[in-house]
């Protein structure tokens, strides 16, 4: 006769080698909280229905209460045999207390109680993930703040293009994480619906009040289809589709940020505590920070493909399967909040080198544009302007000089428009200043995405610390 708790129409018990490869203790314990907080819901909700005497009820709240306590100091030994956190927990519990113990179980399957831990543990640790976006937010405005007055080339096809601010470069990477962050709040309204009560598949002949387990565990909705209670894992895709945008962006940052400390660029320094030396050449300051956020980007993408490839044949209801859900979705959370925390971290500890991207707009020809806008702001239509503009720039490469260098007989000699003040319109800080259209680089529209930014944090927060005094 097999040991199991469900072992009762088993011969024999279940083979080493099987257990070990099916049971899943060695990752989902982390989700003890959840479902001890779940079964005490369910005790109660049994109880107010009159499907548990009050003095089960009792009894299993508190054992579950010491349960939690020895999970927490440490003194709770997880068996493997017993597969996964629940049934863990039921079988410390029977034995603790006996025959109240087997009664939790009443009206209740292990698929709707594994999609109950895993709604609630998706749900709390998006709010983390969206706190530490905020944090990193926060980092961004700061440090554009700091460095407001710092002009730097701006690039496409990683060439020099045009002049903008160092701060507007780091808005575009706060609007990103403002996406980011929209895109979790949508992960958090798929997380909170409950599934307890829609049993191993088609609900239970028992008289159950799922509303009220609900409202215990603060959930907003509830499944209307049993089936679909039992065998949705798309708020864990979401999941994993948000974390890999998010670690995307975050890589794209690391590209910039591994560049821009390079000595090809100089841009920026990271700081020490930031950074790891060689064991062979201590001239080194390697930004390894960046490049393991950048290398760890590609695991939570795996992650993303494993789930949605182990899903996409499955039938109806459960199948086992589905437990390949957990591991994916437990180190993506921590690769993502590691990689936010460090990186809040890492700009604030980052010294920008302004006189080192001053230097580069200046020995460039990022302001060709500009000088090309001057002429067109003096009738010339803009293809013709861009020619001559082009010229200029040819002119100045057979001189090996900049455009600033050519006198104003040789900018006359290209067209007679040019006058006096090119010089002053193709300098970086006219450059910059001139592109005042919404959502451009100029002084202007740039502290107006600081400000816009610092309103959105506000509104982000306000849902984020809702969201967070709500989790069980």
């Amino acid at each position: 006769m097999s040991e199991k708790l469900w072992g009762g129409r088993f011969s024999k018990s279940t083979d080493e080698m099987i257990n070990e490869f099916q049971a899943s203790i060695a990752f989902d314990k982390r989700m003890y909280r959840e479902d001890i907080a779940g079964s005490m819901a369910h005790a109660r909700m049994l109880a107010k229905c009159g499907i548990l005497s009050a003095a089960d009820c009792e009894a299993i709240v508190k054992g579950l209460e010491d349960i939690l306590r020895q999970i927490e100091a440490g003194t709770f030994s997880f068996d493997v045999g017993l597969e996964d956190i629940h049934m863990n927990i039921e079988k410390r519990l029977t034995d603790a207390i006996g025959e109240a113990g087997g009664r939790l179980h009443t009206a209740r399957s292990r698929n709707d109680q594994v999609a109950l831990d895993t709604h609630m543990y998706v749900r709390r640790e998006t709010v983390e993930v969206e706190r530490l976006i905020l944090e990193l937010q926060q980092a961004l405005v700061e440090a554009a703040e700091k460095y407001s007055d710092a002009i730097m080339p701006g690039y496409t096809h990683l060439q020099r293009a045009q002049p903008i601010l160092f701060s507007h470069h780091l808005m575009a990477y706060f609007s990103m994480l403002a996406r980011d962050f929209a895109r979790f709040r949508g992960v958090y309204a798929r997380a909170d619906i409950m599934p307890l009560g829609a049993g191993a598949l088609a609900g239970t002949t028992f008289p159950i009040d799922r509303e009220m387990v609900a409202d215990a565990l603060h959930f907003d909705a509830i499944y209307g289809n049993s089936l679909d209670a039992v065998s949705d894992r798309d708020y864990i895709m979401e999941f994993l589709a948000a974390a890999s945008i998010l670690m995307v962006h975050l890589s794209r940052l690391s590209e910039e940020t591994i560049l821009w400390c390079s000595r090809e660029f100089s841009f920026v320094e990271l700081d020490d505590a930031h950074c790891t030396g060689s064991s062979m050449m201590p001239q080194k300051k390697n930004p390894d920070v960046s490049e393991l956020v950048r290398g760890k980007t590609g695991r939570v993408i795996g992650h993303l493909m494993a789930m949605l490839t182990a899903v996409k044949g499955l039938p109806l209801a459960y199948n086992k399967d589905l437990q390949e859900d957990k591991e994916g979705i437990f180190d993506a959370i921590d690769t993502v909040k590691f990689s936010l925390a460090v990186y809040a971290q890492l700009i604030r500890g980052m010294k920008v080198r302004r006189e080192v991207m001053r230097r580069a707009v200046e020995e460039d020809f990022s302001n060709a544009t500009d000088l090309a806008d001057y002429l067109v702001k003096k009738g010339m239509p803009f293809r013709q302007a861009h020619a001559v503009s082009g010229r200029a720039v040819h002119l100045c490469i057979k001189r090996g000089i900049w455009l600033k260098d050519l006198s104003l007989q040789d900018f006359q000699e290209l067209s007679p428009l040019f006058e006096e003040d090119i010089r002053e319109a193709i300098s970086p800080e006219t450059c910059v200043k001139n592109r005042d259209s919404l959502g451009g680089t100029s002084y202007h529209q740039t502290e107006l995405q600081i400000a816009a930014a610092k309103k959105l944090m506000d509104e982000e927060r306000t849902v984020q610390e809702k969201a967070a005094e709500k989790q069980v």
